[in-house]
């Protein structure tokens, strides 16, 4: 009930009122009167009420000059008073309320540095003067009466709602009973004041809320107070009563459904209609096993790992090890091949149907089907669809799986380190699994799904080993019939899958894993392209996606025309989307808020639905010196804008700034070196490259630029410069030799439509790019003058007069 510490023993002492550990103390009379001045003894965890007899826990070496003062009084008396603090011992007489409890101490016993002591609580009192405000602590008292008299009706009433506070109790905790039949021995139920204080004893409030009662003096208050900290106990009482019969409920039921599991496990066993875990599963495998067409190598392995799953305990992780082992093996579809659906119309209306436009993409894919029909199967081959993102790649190979009619599985390679994601692990680690591949076998269902392998080109290696090399053996046709997975430890064949590979760029994909794919370049689409798509697929797709009926949102051709221009620029249409999404979203708020659809948003709404353009005309740069080149990104084609200046003449020097790679440098040495060595059959003067400091820059510094395409420019920008003539508005691409050779370049059809989105109508390319300009489609190539080159010059008379030829 109180604080307990560990101490000391008590002092000896003589005489007859010493208290010692084990000594009886002579019982005073009830009607003794009460000494004024008595030690005081802290209580941290409750205050104690009168009409109790308390067991008392404390430490001796803290409390036992306290109690020895009380042994060698005469009355035997201590003030026991709750304090404020956590512990007894930190208390100071600052921290003790009030009103405390007299108490007669009877017994005293010492066991391990605690004192036990057995008090009988007497009477209120209030502390009024501290005679010692260190401890042992001393003070004088002045008592309190308890209400004398006949109770009245009202304290009646309170009375009987108290007793049947506690009668409500006595069932839901039979601690409750032991003590009720205490109470009833020493008092009755006529005795209100000692009833409310036994009522309060009984709860599990704070130690403020009974200090509160104990500190109330006039019956019906107190009453009032303890009846509804009894309520409140009662109410706890029933909330814990109900957990844990829901608790016990819960084990009865789980318990009893273990037993008759148990049991009809038992019978069903005697009656032979039902068998153990290891035969169960074994039947299971061998269920599996009729239904596959296995290898021999395969059957061998099966038949040793079943042998070794009889032996061994159930219980044990080998176990577990072999059952896993087993269940992958026989899940696999070994010999199972879905009927390829090989109808070239079908596959060009599924074609038709899924994407606007790639007529060059769509027929290279018909082309492969078609070799595929003539030979009665489709296998060993993997396509690589390069492109910038969202111009379809991911989409192209869901319709190449619809029109095959077979399963399509699809994973993103992007940023895998680890070989054992290819290849699997070794079945010696824990938490050991097949590789992607087999996974998606296991998940397809057969053995020649239509497998995606996204982002290809973000394989990296680390110290995990170069998944790109292990990506070798799934990717060749002339391996992948034997394909060894490290955790299956077995010969499984790939070769019936189709592989379909997607990219953004092929210059990080390595050479030998490059050589084993065909590639299939997606360029970005041209803004009538981007059109259509948004009418037919992407603007429809948004408005079933906000749930709204079709013609909800309707946006004309100007519209479109203007959102493509000013906010979706992009090679592919996901930005598109996006923003088509966005205008979508806030017209559904607004048909929310009432107003009727259906809405057309016109060209001048799309600053209110999607805020200020992002793409804005691009800046024309002109001048002597400034020069627009053409080139290629992961993102698609763009125009680029070189600038040449001469700083100073102080010296002769060359500068490039604008963020420029190891190749475009390498361009523009070269050019600097064959303009200078040439400048004066160029029409420049020779002189002017003797004292002069040139400066080239290439705007949007923030921007990392590289690639084997602006040699002509940069020439194009000194010599301008150098001749202090601006050039006519045209475009041009290709690299330049020191000789003044024009090489070519890739990327035709992107720098077109960069080109075509700058307003661009001429431009230059070189000779040995005339083929492949010509494999452009031609809406891309339509308004065009272009102009070959196979030497710089050629180039010379197209910048600054009127064009020789077209």
């Amino acid at each position: 009930m109180a604080d307990a510490d560990s101490g000391e023993d008590l002092g000896e002492d003589s005489g007859e009122t010493q208290i010692d550990e084990g000594s009886e103390i002579t019982l005073a009379r009830a009607n003794d009167v009460l000494p004024t001045r008595i030690p005081i003894l802290p209580v941290a965890s409750r205050p104690f009420f009168p009409g109790q007899a308390v067991p008392l826990m404390m430490d001796a070496e803290s409390w036992s000059s306290t109690l020895k003062a009380v042994g060698e009084s005469e009355h035997k008396i201590l003030g026991v008073v709750l304090v404020r603090t956590e512990t007894s011992e930190e208390a100071q007489t600052t921290d003790f309320y009030p009103v405390g409890t007299a108490c007669r101490v009877h017994r005293v016993h010492h066991q391990d540095g605690h004192l036990q002591v057995l008090v009988e609580c007497l009477q209120r009192f209030n502390i009024a003067t501290w005679l010692s405000r260190e401890a042992p602590f001393d003070a004088q008292v002045t008592y309190l009466p308890e209400p004398a008299g006949r109770p009245n009706e009202e304290i009646k009433a309170y009375a009987m709602a108290v007793i049947n506070t506690i009668k409500e109790l006595l069932p839901l905790n039979p601690l409750y009973v032991e003590e009720l039949r205490m109470f009833l021995d020493r008092f009755g139920p006529d005795d209100p004041s000692h009833l409310s204080d036994f009522a309060a004893s009984l709860t599990t409030s704070t130690k403020e809320q009974l200090q509160e009662v104990l500190e109330i003096l006039p019956l019906l208050p107190r009453m009032e107070k303890v009846l509804v900290l009894l309520n409140n106990e009662l109410e706890l009482a029933r909330a814990q009563q109900k957990i844990r019969r829901t608790v016990e409920e819960k084990m009865h039921k789980q318990q009893r459904e273990f037993f008759l599991r148990e049991q009809l496990k038992a019978i069903q066993k005697e009656l032979g209609i039902a068998k153990d875990d290891r035969t169960a599963e074994i039947d299971r495998f061998n269920e599996r096993i009729e239904t596959l067409t296995l290898t021999e190598q395969a059957s061998k392995r099966i038949e040793e790992e079943m042998d070794k799953l009889r032996m061994l305990e159930t219980g044990s992780p080998e176990y577990a090890v072999t059952r896993n082992y087993l269940d992958w093996i026989t899940i696999l579809p070994w010999g199972k091949h879905s009927a390829d659906k090989l109808d070239l119309k079908r596959a060009r209306r599924i074609l038709d149907r899924d994407h606007y436009g790639l007529e060059d993409v769509k027929k290279r894919i018909l082309e492969f089907l078609a070799v595929g029909i003539h030979k009665g199967e489709i296998a060993g081959s993997i396509i690589l669809l390069v492109g910038p993102p969202g111009v379809g790649k991911t989409s192209i190979g869901h319709s190449i799986a619809d029109a095959l009619g077979r399963r399509f599985y699809r994973f993103s390679v992007g940023g895998i380190r680890d070989e054992a994601e290819i290849k699997g692990h070794r079945r010696t680690y824990i938490g050991a699994m097949p590789g992607k591949f087999l996974q998606a076998i296991k998940d397809a269902g057969t053995a020649n799904p239509v497998i995606m392998l996204d982002e290809i080109d973000k394989v990296g290696a680390s110290y995990h080993g170069d998944p790109a090399s292990a990506l070798l053996e799934v990717l060749d046709p002339e391996q992948n019939s034997d394909f060894l997975d490290h955790y299956l430890d077995l010969r499984f064949d790939l070769s019936k899958v189709l592989f379909v590979c997607t990219a953004n760029q092929t210059d990080s994909i390595p050479g030998p894993l490059l050589d084993r794919m065909e590639v299939i370049q997606l360029s970005g689409y041209i803004a009538e392209e981007k059109l259509q798509i948004a009418k037919k697929y992407l603007l429809p797709r948004q408005i079933d996606r906000a749930g709204l009926a079709k013609r909800t949102v309707t946006l004309d051709t100007k519209t479109l025309r203007a959102l493509i221009e000013g906010y979706a620029r992009d090679a592919g249409v996901r930005r598109l989307e996006k923003q088509l999404g966005k205008i979508v979203r806030k017209v559904a708020v607004r048909m929310l808020e009432g107003e009727e659809a259906p809405i057309s948003v016109g060209e001048t709404d799309l600053k209110d639905y999607l805020g200020s353009p992002v793409f804005r005309d691009e800046r024309k740069l002109s001048g002597p010196g400034v020069v627009t080149g053409l080139a290629w990104t992961a993102m698609g084609g763009a125009t680029l804008s070189i600038e040449a200046a001469r700083t100073h003449s102080f010296m002769r020097g060359f500068k490039l700034t604008g963020q420029l790679g190891d190749v475009m440098k390498e361009s523009a040495e070269i050019a600097y070196g064959y303009l200078v060595g040439h400048a004066a059959e160029l029409g420049a003067d020779p002189a002017f490259f003797e004292n002069a400091f040139i400066h080239v820059h290439v705007p949007a510094g923030a921007t990392p630029k590289d690639g084997p395409s602006a040699g002509i420019t940069i020439t194009s920008a000194l010599l301008s410069l150098a001749r202090n003539q601006p050039i006519r508005r045209l475009a041009m691409t290709g690299e330049i030799t020191l000789t003044g050779e024009v090489f070519p370049v890739g990327g035709i059809r992107e720098k077109l439509i960069a080109a075509r989105r700058a307003g661009i109508r001429e431009i230059i390319l070189p000779e040995d790019n005339r083929g492949e300009f010509e494999e452009v489609p031609e809406h891309v190539r339509k308004g065009f003058k272009v102009h070959f080159a196979s030497r710089y010059h050629d180039v010379l008379p197209l910048l600054f007069g009127a064009a020789s030829r077209a």
